[in-house]
């Protein structure tokens, strides 16, 4: 450990972990993690701007300047902080935050749902990486009546013009629904564009109303349309704690 720096439980207690002396105990304890090496030493120091801290396993973020919301983005919006042709943008939801943050991927205008909105730009860059592909959970209403067997296709995999693609899961939603439709909840990694309506489109159910209900560990909830919230710090250290690890998988393949 260095000998200059910030004494790591004096940066837990700033990151919001818990108390000095409750950080203290948890470091006593060997739940405390410096760069992928546990930390029992209480005089132990660490840079906060380069050194990566987890407790129990979870990643923590140490730069009190970074901020993570939560939208539920309403249809009828372009995923982007400034459009061109003069439609309704994401600037209507951050205009009275006090700094600049970005949308992490994109959900095309008509689809809604939750996108994740950030001005930490490395886990943005990691997350929105095609190589990672983050898993996103979406429910579809579609035209027709969709069966098992359609899933099934879904699931094996379909050709597209862009190449093959195969949901991770898919499910009909019986509660749903009426004679001329479908509500089905498909689960993949893809971040291809307008791949949901894509996939549906090729096995015969066009969708008629499209939205995505998870992002990697985050989960829409209750979050009414339009809305939007700072990430609680467990959904944080979830999604740092996966960022990091994709992050290291991605570097270790090079």
């Amino acid at each position: 450990m260095p000998t200059e720096g910030q004494r790591l439980q004096k940066v837990l207690a700033a990151a919001g972990v818990a108390s000095r002396r409750v950080s203290e105990q948890l470091i006593v304890e060997g739940r405390v993690e410096v760069n992928g090496h546990i930390v029992t030493e209480l005089g132990s120091r660490i840079d906060p701007a380069t050194d990566l801290v987890a407790v129990d396993g979870v990643a923590v973020q140490l730069d009190t300047a970074k901020r993570y919301y939560m939208l539920n983005k309403p249809r009828g919006v372009v995923s982007s902080m400034r459009d061109e042709q003069g439609r309704p943008d994401l600037t209507r939801f951050t205009k009275d935050l006090d700094e600049r943050v970005y949308n992490v991927g994109r959900l095309d205008a008509e689809t809604s749902g939750l996108l994740l909105l950030t001005n930490d730009g490395e886990l943005a860059h990691v997350l929105a990486h095609p190589s990672f592909g983050v898993e996103k959970t979406y429910i579809a209403k579609v035209r027709g009546r969709v069966t098992p067997a359609t899933l099934q296709r879904l699931k094996t995999g379909i050709e597209l013009d862009d190449g093959p693609i195969h949901a991770d899961r898919a499910r009909i939603l019986q509660a749903q629904g009426d004679a001329r439709h479908s509500m089905v909840e498909l689960t993949l990694h893809s971040g291809r564009n307008r791949i949901v309506r894509r996939m549906l489109d090729a096995v015969g159910h066009p969708v008629v109303d499209l939205v995505r209900r998870s992002f990697g560990p985050l989960n829409l909830g209750t979050l009414r349309s339009g809305a939007m919230r700072e990430l609680t710090k467990v959904e944080l250290g979830q999604l740092l704690t996966l960022s990091r690890a994709a992050d290291a998988g991605r570097k270790g393949k090079r």
